[in-house]
């Protein structure tokens, strides 16, 4: 249940973006807007951009976004809640209670009672690791080189060999069994009635992205069966949608994220000093664990064990990346087994060495796929090639199957001409992807290379207009919001432009309306466009007649755009017809009319 938008406007503008973040982050004005080094990646020159006349911010080189909202919960790990209660406070509003229906009380209120119950259990594995019957826990992990510092900040605990301990401490704390159970931490049955589900066991508090106890992972002491068991699911805990680790790894300033298979090896590594580490629930890992990724980084480098299990698991998650979006490499571990056995034999230089030097992940399929043909056999190394060949046409772009091509072709010393058959004989007889082209000189890109022009402009008139709007009543004639011919684009103009009409426009108000934070950063990206050349280039405008040269040619061609595009689009409609015919008389005029500004 959200709080109704006028309130949530009025704490936004009551906290000055530019005071919010300087109390976390450096600024140094420049120009209209701040700059600092931005906390969300790690970079050496300042590219997060504070503008206090938007009220938003931007990186220019990761991408990060927003408004103050955004800023709070992106650092802190908050919720929208806990971002308005911080901002609130700050600003002396005070909020009203939530109204929630019984049904969303009920949920509410039980999924607060399981995040207690998760939060006691964690507690009392905790203290009795410490205690003498949490000894041969203690022990394990000083074992595995673990600090006394590393086991308190990942609140590694130990489950006792009695079975019903932990059900005896919560019931105490006023839990029932039936909750209890529901929190995934004990069972019932007919000859031990309600008992602990965790016993004799190593115990890993798994946490969400707010750091709040959602599950538990335990690694038996002696040879028990199963060796890992983890909490099953629970209104609180979907294994699939989470991931071990990332409640620490999202604050990593690197640019990329290590998917590992285990809970020791993430902690190992977040000892040795790398942060970034994450590992999937005790399942493989799946595609919505992938779209969380995507929310922190573009890149995951797989860690995975350096045996056929874990090579097998690698295969699935580089599909699973590749269907994401995601770029992904693989570590080469060998001759140790996984990463936990590596830095402790080889050390952290050598292990940063391998991230570096990681396999790209196609390569690594390729050498994965060259296990399987004897290459002394020129039947089975043609069958390797033809394999090889397949394999490229997954690439829907063929510029970049080409470059991968030429690269492999190298790699294992094939003549390029020849796989540029065998790939192009699969193409024919499957249809797998299109053929393979040179670059283009012009036809296709010269296609693509308008178009993103075309949306360039919209883009770098949507930010002049957001930061210096009295610009629109020299343009109000020409352009309209129906002129921004992508769907985003036309919504936030006439945003834009209705707010300048009444004289109530503010950039950051907007981002309230989107609730994913994809949208958000688009739109954020709308009112952070360098005013450039519609080649890209940066270009000066030093004077008020280079500006009027560079907003004409800006108005220009999205006007031209939407001349043309309302064109294509026309059918049989009469009104779109009027629209058309007056799209161009508007178009001439603009031709012959010079755009003048105040100084």
């Amino acid at each position: 249940m959200r709080y109704p938008e006028e309130l949530i406007e009025e704490v936004r503008s009551k906290n000055n973006i530019v005071d919010v973040i300087s109390g976390y982050v450096r600024l140094q004005k420049k120009g209209s807007s701040y700059f600092g080094l931005c906390p969300f990646h790690n970079e050496k020159s300042p590219s997060f951009s504070v503008s206090g006349q938007k009220q938003m911010f931007y990186c220019f080189g990761c991408g990060a976004s927003g408004n103050v909202y955004t800023f709070l919960m992106k650092y802190e790990n908050a919720t929208f809640q806990e971002a308005i209660k911080t901002l609130a406070d700050r600003a002396g509003v005070k909020l009203p209670e939530l109204e929630y229906t019984p049904e969303m009380k009920k949920a509410a209120s039980e999924k607060a009672l399981l995040l207690e119950i998760n939060k006691e259990a964690a507690k009392y594995f905790y203290y009795s690791l410490r205690q003498e019957k949490g000894k041969i826990g203690y022990d394990y992990f000083k074992s595995r080189e673990l600090t006394d510092n590393t086991m308190k900040s990942w609140g590694l605990g130990f489950a006792s060999k009695s079975s019903n301990e932990l059900v005896k401490y919560l019931r105490s704390k006023g839990y029932t069994d039936e909750m209890i159970i529901k929190a995934g931490l004990a069972s019932r049955d007919e000859k031990f009635g309600t008992h602990d589900k965790f016993w004799n066991r190593v115990m890993f508090p798994i946490q969400d992205i707010n750091h709040r106890v959602i599950g538990f992972g335990g690694r038996v002491m002696g040879d028990g069966e199963p060796k890992y068991l983890n909490s099953p699911e629970t209104p609180v805990f979907d294994k699939s949608r989470n991931l071990f680790g990332l409640n620490f790894a999202r604050s990593s300033k690197k640019n990329y994220i290590i998917l590992c298979e285990g809970y020791m090896d993430v902690i190992s590594m977040h000892q040795a000093g790398f942060t970034e580490a994450v590992a999937s629930l005790g399942t493989a890992f799946t595609s919505g664990q992938s779209s969380i990724l995507k929310r922190f980084t573009d890149t995951v480098i797989l860690s995975y064990d350096s045996d056929g299990a874990g090579t097998k698991a690698a295969l699935r998650a580089i599909e699973i990346l590749k269907e994401a979006g995601m770029t992904s490499k693989v570590l080469d571990l060998k001759p140790y087994k996984d990463p936990d056995e590596f830095i402790k034999n080889m050390g952290q230089d050598a292990f940063q060495e391998r991230i570096d030097n990681a396999r790209n992940s196609f390569y690594f399929e390729i050498d994965i796929l060259a296990r399987d043909y004897n290459q002394n056999d020129p039947e089975e190394k043609t069958k390797f090639h033809k394999a090889i060949a397949k394999k490229l046409c997954a690439f829907a772009d063929d510029i970049e199957r080409n470059n991968y091509l030429e690269a492999i072709s190298r790699e294992y010393q094939i003549p390029a001409e020849g796989l540029r058959k065998m790939v192009m004989s699969v193409i024919n007889q499957t249809g797998l992807a299109e053929p393979l082209r040179p670059r283009a000189k012009s036809g296709i890109q010269e296609k693509k290379t308008a178009e993103d022009g075309n949306l360039m402009a919209q883009r770098i008139l949507i930010t002049w207009i957001s930061e210096e709007p009295e610009i629109y009543s020299r343009i109000r004639e020409y352009i309209s919001e129906k002129d921004f011919t992508e769907e985003l684009y036309g919504k936030i103009a006439k945003c834009v432009i209705d707010g300048i009409n009444d004289s109530s426009f503010e950039p950051a108000s907007l981002l309230s309306q989107f609730e994913e934070e994809e949208e958000q950063s688009a739109v954020a990206r709308l009112f952070n466009t360098k005013i450039t050349g519609l080649d890209g280039i940066p270009i000066e405008m030093d004077s008020k007649q280079d500006r009027e040269r560079v907003l004409k040619d800006i108005v220009l061609k999205v006007k031209e755009n939407s001349y043309e595009y309302y064109s294509r689009n026309l059918g049989s409609d009469v009104n779109a017809l009027n629209e058309v015919i007056q799209g161009k008389k508007i178009l001439e005029k603009l031709r012959k009319t010079n755009i003048e500004l105040d100084r």
